[in-house]
């Protein structure tokens, strides 16, 4: 999320701008840019950073 964000901030876009270049709404991304985390599924954060170019990697370790 943090990443995504920053992409968002660096390109300088207003919340609807990134998220017609994500092709999600604005609330969705207003509830990304504010950590919302319960709003957002693990699928719609890929698909948000995959639309803005980035490459997704998950790790897992053992507890």
């Amino acid at each position: 999320m943090q990443q995504i964000a920053a992409a968002v901030a660096a390109h300088g876009w207003t919340q609807a701008e990134a998220a017609r270049r994500c092709g999600v709404t604005q609330p969705r991304i207003d509830d990304l840019l504010r950590g919302r985390v319960s709003r957002l599924s693990l699928d719609a954060l890929v698909n948000i950073a995959t639309a803005l170019g980035r490459q997704v990697r998950v790790e897992l370790e053992a507890a």
